[in-house]
């Protein structure tokens, strides 16, 4: 068995700890190049004791200096900013990058190793959302190989044909079916859902998550942006993709053929499910996750979304279908208005209010390169702040 040598980009968050808990399971499999983050220091600093990466990648020079400190006497090399962690990605020495930092700064450096032919284990959502046909793109010119991390898109993915290469037609393929579970204000009076707060908002009730990913989750703009990343991974047009809310988070997408058959993906909801699935594909690895009891489970349900619940995921599908910058303008917005929302200032309807408003002001913007979606970006954020009450 050969060691696979892996960067981790944003290995202090939710994702990246759970894949240093798999690689921890199996030191055997897998060596550590490099490890990042952005403001979690000590514990990017505790990772890089245990792990001993030849490189550990935070973005500031102030940030590199505190790290530096804490990781006196080690083997770690400490680097900054986007391009360092563009060099980490692209690496001769690596084989594989985990690309999990939340947000548009993660774009640069998967974009970078995509162009160097690594396998990419792709859980940053944005991406795809802001640049999702340059990405693919880049994926095919540099002979990438591209594993999905979301445990839904790493479900479809785990469902489709063998061979699939992008056509779902020819594959017999009907469309896909993305589950969610419906977050939790699934229930809860659309009414009383103005005085939601952001600690309601966090306490996601299957997943355990950042605070940005769990408000996405309970507006169900996580699922608008795994529709548009859907898009993109799997060469389907907005019709092809339905969600399906499913509370239980057993399954985790199904994908649907023509002659009736539905091919679903099932495990526990935890992430390292997917992240051995990606680690070592095609081979199976244990992960820790305790065995799925069915039986124990008892009933698994299914409903449609309440667009009146969840306005974000009809925004979603409606930026897609409009093309352009459309979805990178309304990822953006979104950062902006849920970072106002868990800062206390903007209220939780404000949230779908601040993205209609910001597409509605901006309109469509042209995505023929990478600097136009950088700018449509930019846009987007300076427009979304100025509609955001001070």
């Amino acid at each position: 068995m050969s060691v696979h040598t892996l960067t981790i980009l944003g290995s202090t968050g939710t994702i990246g700890v759970s894949t240093l808990a798999v690689c921890a399971m199996h030191p055997e499999r897998f060596r550590l190049f490099a490890l990042s983050g952005a403001n979690q220091i000590d514990k990017l600093a505790a990772q890089c004791r245990q792990f001993q990466p030849r490189y550990a990648v935070v973005l500031t020079a102030d940030k590199a200096s505190q790290l530096q400190t804490l990781l006196a006497g080690t083997r770690t090399e400490v680097l900054y900013g986007i391009d360092a962690l563009e060099q980490v990605s692209a690496a001769p020495e690596v084989d594989s990058v985990m690309a999990a930092i939340v947000g548009a700064a993660g774009l640069r450096p998967a974009l970078a190793a995509a162009r160097a032919g690594k396998r990419i284990l792709l859980a940053n959502k944005e991406t795809l959302v802001m640049a999702g046909a340059f990405f693919m793109d880049a994926v095919k010119q540099g002979g990438a190989t591209l594993l999905p991390i979301d445990s839904e898109h790493n479900a479809i993915f785990q469902s489709m044909p063998d061979a699939y290469d992008g056509d779902l037609k020819a594959h017999g393929v009907r469309r896909i079916l993305l589950t969610a579970s419906g977050g939790p204000f699934r229930t809860r009076a659309v009414e009383s859902l103005a005085a939601v707060t952001p600690e309601e908002a966090v306490a996601h009730p299957n997943w355990v998550m950042g605070k940005k990913i769990s408000v996405d989750s309970a507006t169900m703009m996580n699922k608008g942006l795994e529709v548009i990343e859907a898009r993109w991974l799997f060469n389907a047009k907005p019709n092809e993709i339905e969600v399906v809310i499913h509370p239980q988070s057993i399954i985790h997408s199904m994908v649907e053929y023509q002659d009736g058959s539905v091919i679903a993906q099932l495990s526990n909801p935890d992430m390292r499910t997917p992240i051995a699935h990606a680690l070592a594909f095609p081979d199976r690895i244990a992960c820790g996750v305790p065995w799925l009891e069915l039986a124990k489970i008892g009933t698994l349900t299914f409903e449609k979304p309440d667009p009146a619940r969840f306005p974000c995921l009809g925004l979603a599908f409606d930026a897609l279908r409009a093309g352009g910058a459309a979805t990178a303008i309304l990822n953006a917005a979104n950062e902006i208005a849920v970072a106002a929302f868990l800062d206390h200032k903007l209220p939780y309807l404000g949230i779908a209010h601040t993205l209609q408003a910001t597409l509605d002001q901006i309109g469509t913007l042209p995505a023929n390169s990478l600097d136009d979606l950088f700018v449509a970006d930019a846009e987007a954020r300076r427009v979304a702040t100025a509609i955001i009450p001070a």
